[in-house]
Protein backbone atom coordinates (compact mmCIF):
# COMPACT_ATOMS: atom_id res chain seq x y z
CA UNK A 1 0.00 0.00 0.00
CA UNK A 2 1.44 3.36 -0.97
CA UNK A 3 1.96 6.05 1.61
CA UNK A 4 -0.94 8.51 1.74
CA UNK A 5 -0.52 9.51 5.37
CA UNK A 6 -0.64 12.90 6.98
CA UNK A 7 1.69 12.24 9.90
CA UNK A 8 5.45 12.45 10.28
CA UNK A 9 7.61 9.56 9.11
CA UNK A 10 11.17 9.09 10.41
CA UNK A 11 13.43 6.46 8.87
CA UNK A 12 16.49 6.09 11.08
CA UNK A 13 19.81 4.53 10.19
CA UNK A 14 20.06 2.48 13.37
CA UNK A 15 21.59 2.48 16.85
CA UNK A 16 18.50 4.08 18.36
CA UNK A 17 18.13 5.27 21.95
CA UNK A 18 21.72 6.49 22.18
CA UNK A 19 23.10 9.88 23.19
CA UNK A 20 23.84 10.81 19.58
CA UNK A 21 20.13 10.41 18.74
CA UNK A 22 18.87 13.00 21.21
CA UNK A 23 18.41 15.80 18.68
CA UNK A 24 16.50 13.46 16.37
CA UNK A 25 14.18 12.27 19.12
CA UNK A 26 13.59 15.75 20.50
CA UNK A 27 12.42 16.72 17.02
CA UNK A 28 10.14 13.68 16.85
CA UNK A 29 8.59 14.37 20.25
CA UNK A 30 7.94 17.95 19.16
CA UNK A 31 6.43 16.83 15.85
CA UNK A 32 4.16 14.37 17.66
CA UNK A 33 3.10 16.93 20.27
CA UNK A 34 3.41 14.37 23.04
CA UNK A 35 5.68 13.06 25.77
CA UNK A 36 4.32 9.51 25.43
CA UNK A 37 6.25 7.05 23.23
CA UNK A 38 4.92 3.65 22.21
CA UNK A 39 7.90 1.36 21.57
CA UNK A 40 7.28 -1.75 19.45
CA UNK A 41 10.32 -4.07 19.81
CA UNK A 42 9.04 -6.79 17.46
CA UNK A 43 12.16 -6.80 15.29
CA UNK A 44 14.25 -7.48 18.41
CA UNK A 45 12.30 -10.63 19.28
CA UNK A 46 15.49 -12.72 19.22
CA UNK A 47 17.62 -10.08 20.98
CA UNK A 48 16.01 -9.62 24.42
CA UNK A 49 13.19 -7.22 23.51
CA UNK A 50 12.46 -6.46 27.18
CA UNK A 51 15.98 -5.12 27.58
CA UNK A 52 15.42 -2.95 24.50
CA UNK A 53 12.32 -1.47 26.12
CA UNK A 54 14.13 -0.91 29.42
CA UNK A 55 16.88 0.93 27.56
CA UNK A 56 14.32 3.01 25.66
CA UNK A 57 12.54 3.86 28.91
CA UNK A 58 15.68 5.16 30.57
CA UNK A 59 16.69 7.05 27.42
CA UNK A 60 13.37 8.83 26.94
CA UNK A 61 13.15 9.70 30.64
CA UNK A 62 16.21 11.83 29.97
CA UNK A 63 14.18 13.66 27.34
CA UNK A 64 11.22 14.17 29.66
CA UNK A 65 9.15 11.48 27.96
CA UNK A 66 7.44 8.27 29.07
CA UNK A 67 7.64 4.91 27.31
CA UNK A 68 4.92 2.30 26.97
CA UNK A 69 5.54 -0.84 24.95
CA UNK A 70 3.72 -3.34 22.80
CA UNK A 71 5.54 -6.62 23.44
CA UNK A 72 4.29 -8.18 20.21
CA UNK A 73 6.63 -10.95 19.13
CA UNK A 74 4.40 -13.26 17.05
CA UNK A 75 1.86 -12.80 14.27
CA UNK A 76 -1.01 -14.16 16.37
CA UNK A 77 -0.42 -11.40 18.90
CA UNK A 78 -0.20 -8.75 16.18
CA UNK A 79 -3.51 -9.94 14.73
CA UNK A 80 -5.37 -9.42 18.01
CA UNK A 81 -7.61 -6.32 18.02
CA UNK A 82 -7.15 -5.73 21.74
CA UNK A 83 -3.37 -5.94 21.49
CA UNK A 84 -3.31 -3.58 18.49
CA UNK A 85 -5.63 -0.94 19.99
CA UNK A 86 -2.93 1.14 21.78
CA UNK A 87 -1.09 1.68 18.50
CA UNK A 88 -4.16 3.24 16.91
CA UNK A 89 -4.33 5.90 19.64
CA UNK A 90 -0.60 6.56 19.96
CA UNK A 91 0.91 9.86 18.78
CA UNK A 92 4.51 8.64 18.59
CA UNK A 93 5.19 5.03 17.62
CA UNK A 94 8.73 3.69 17.54
CA UNK A 95 9.71 0.45 15.77
CA UNK A 96 13.15 -0.74 16.85
CA UNK A 97 15.87 -2.50 14.90
CA UNK A 98 16.53 -6.24 14.84
CA UNK A 99 15.42 -8.82 12.29
CA UNK A 100 13.65 -7.30 9.28
CA UNK A 101 12.31 -10.64 8.08
CA UNK A 102 10.76 -11.41 11.46
CA UNK A 103 9.24 -7.92 11.70
CA UNK A 104 7.71 -8.25 8.25
CA UNK A 105 6.31 -11.71 9.03
CA UNK A 106 4.72 -10.54 12.28
CA UNK A 107 3.18 -7.31 10.94
CA UNK A 108 2.12 -8.34 7.44
CA UNK A 109 -1.67 -8.37 7.13
CA UNK A 110 -2.13 -7.93 10.88
CA UNK A 111 -4.44 -5.78 12.98
CA UNK A 112 -1.38 -4.12 14.46
CA UNK A 113 -0.16 -3.04 11.05
CA UNK A 114 -3.62 -1.66 10.27
CA UNK A 115 -3.54 0.25 13.57
CA UNK A 116 -0.12 1.73 12.78
CA UNK A 117 -1.38 2.88 9.40
CA UNK A 118 -4.52 4.36 10.97
CA UNK A 119 -2.44 6.28 13.50
CA UNK A 120 -0.12 7.61 10.82
CA UNK A 121 -2.99 8.70 8.59
CA UNK A 122 -4.55 10.55 11.52
CA UNK A 123 -1.39 12.58 12.05
CA UNK A 124 0.78 10.45 14.33
CA UNK A 125 4.56 10.29 14.09
CA UNK A 126 5.96 6.90 13.10
CA UNK A 127 9.67 6.35 13.70
CA UNK A 128 11.45 3.19 12.59
CA UNK A 129 15.12 2.45 13.12
CA UNK A 130 17.47 0.13 11.29
CA UNK A 131 15.55 -2.97 10.26
CA UNK A 132 12.30 -1.24 11.17
CA UNK A 133 13.00 1.44 8.57
CA UNK A 134 13.88 -1.21 6.00
CA UNK A 135 10.57 -3.03 6.41
CA UNK A 136 8.32 0.04 6.23
CA UNK A 137 9.40 0.60 2.63
CA UNK A 138 8.58 -1.21 -0.56
CA UNK A 139 10.79 -2.60 -1.94
CA UNK A 140 13.05 -3.63 0.92
CA UNK A 141 16.51 -5.14 0.92
CA UNK A 142 16.59 -8.79 1.94
CA UNK A 143 19.54 -9.19 4.36
CA UNK A 144 19.93 -12.85 3.42
CA UNK A 145 21.53 -11.97 0.10
CA UNK A 146 21.06 -8.31 -0.64
CA UNK A 147 18.39 -8.67 -3.30
CA UNK A 148 15.21 -6.59 -3.16
CA UNK A 149 11.95 -8.07 -1.95
CA UNK A 150 8.47 -6.91 -0.95
CA UNK A 151 8.20 -4.69 2.13
CA UNK A 152 5.16 -3.44 4.01
CA UNK A 153 4.79 -0.44 1.72
CA UNK A 154 4.07 2.49 4.03
CA UNK A 155 6.51 4.27 1.72
CA UNK A 156 6.65 3.16 -1.90
CA UNK A 157 9.55 3.42 -4.35
CA UNK A 158 12.13 4.13 -1.64
CA UNK A 159 14.40 1.48 -0.13
CA UNK A 160 16.37 2.17 3.06
CA UNK A 161 19.91 0.93 3.60
CA UNK A 162 20.60 1.50 7.32
CA UNK A 163 23.99 1.73 9.06
CA UNK A 164 25.39 3.28 5.87
CA UNK A 165 28.43 4.64 7.71
CA UNK A 166 29.44 1.36 9.37
CA UNK A 167 28.38 -1.47 7.03
CA UNK A 168 30.93 -2.94 4.62
CA UNK A 169 31.14 -0.95 1.37
CA UNK A 170 30.64 -4.01 -0.84
CA UNK A 171 27.15 -4.47 0.64
CA UNK A 172 26.22 -0.91 -0.31
CA UNK A 173 27.65 -1.46 -3.80
CA UNK A 174 25.52 -4.59 -4.19
CA UNK A 175 22.41 -2.67 -3.12
CA UNK A 176 23.23 0.01 -5.70
CA UNK A 177 23.80 -2.58 -8.44
CA UNK A 178 20.51 -4.38 -7.74
CA UNK A 179 18.39 -1.25 -7.22
CA UNK A 180 15.12 -1.40 -9.19
CA UNK A 181 14.97 1.34 -11.80
CA UNK A 182 12.05 3.21 -10.24
CA UNK A 183 13.37 3.00 -6.65
CA UNK A 184 15.34 5.60 -4.71
CA UNK A 185 17.94 3.89 -2.54
CA UNK A 186 18.58 5.84 0.67
CA UNK A 187 21.69 4.99 2.67
CA UNK A 188 21.12 6.40 6.15
CA UNK A 189 23.90 6.77 8.71
CA UNK A 190 23.47 5.62 12.29
CA UNK A 191 21.92 8.11 14.77
CA UNK A 192 20.46 9.95 11.78
CA UNK A 193 16.95 10.12 10.36
CA UNK A 194 15.38 10.70 6.98
CA UNK A 195 12.21 12.55 7.96
CA UNK A 196 9.09 13.46 5.99
CA UNK A 197 6.29 15.68 7.21
CA UNK A 198 3.97 18.28 5.73
CA UNK A 199 6.99 20.44 4.90
CA UNK A 200 8.65 17.73 2.82
CA UNK A 201 11.80 15.70 3.38
CA UNK A 202 14.76 16.59 5.60
CA UNK A 203 17.78 14.99 7.22
CA UNK A 204 17.99 15.20 11.03
CA UNK A 205 20.96 14.13 13.13
CA UNK A 206 24.76 14.09 13.07
CA UNK A 207 25.25 11.82 10.05
CA UNK A 208 24.40 11.88 6.38
CA UNK A 209 21.97 10.36 3.91
CA UNK A 210 23.16 9.13 0.52
CA UNK A 211 20.55 8.95 -2.23
CA UNK A 212 21.06 6.74 -5.25
CA UNK A 213 18.81 7.21 -8.29
CA UNK A 214 19.03 6.69 -12.02
CA UNK A 215 20.80 10.07 -12.15
CA UNK A 216 23.58 8.97 -9.79
CA UNK A 217 24.39 9.37 -6.09
CA UNK A 218 24.22 12.48 -3.91
CA UNK A 219 25.08 12.90 -0.23
CA UNK A 220 23.16 15.17 2.15
CA UNK A 221 23.75 16.42 5.68
CA UNK A 222 21.27 17.88 8.16
CA UNK A 223 18.65 20.16 6.63
CA UNK A 224 15.95 20.20 3.93
CA UNK A 225 16.20 17.51 1.29
CA UNK A 226 14.72 18.91 -1.91
CA UNK A 227 16.34 16.13 -3.95
CA UNK A 228 13.74 13.64 -2.65
CA UNK A 229 10.24 14.36 -3.91
CA UNK A 230 8.49 10.98 -3.45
Amino acid sequence: MADDGTGTLALMGGEEFEEACRDVDRALLEAAGTTDVLVIPTAAAFENPRKVVEHATAYFEGLGAKVDSLMVLHHAEADDDEVAAPARDARLLYLTGGSPMHLRAVLHGSKLWEAILDAYRSGATVAASGSGAVVLCNPMIDPRGGAYTVGLGLLANVAVFPHRDTVAEHLWERAVDLRPQDTVLAGVDEHTALVRDAGGWRVVGPGKVELCTADGATTHGAGPLDALTI
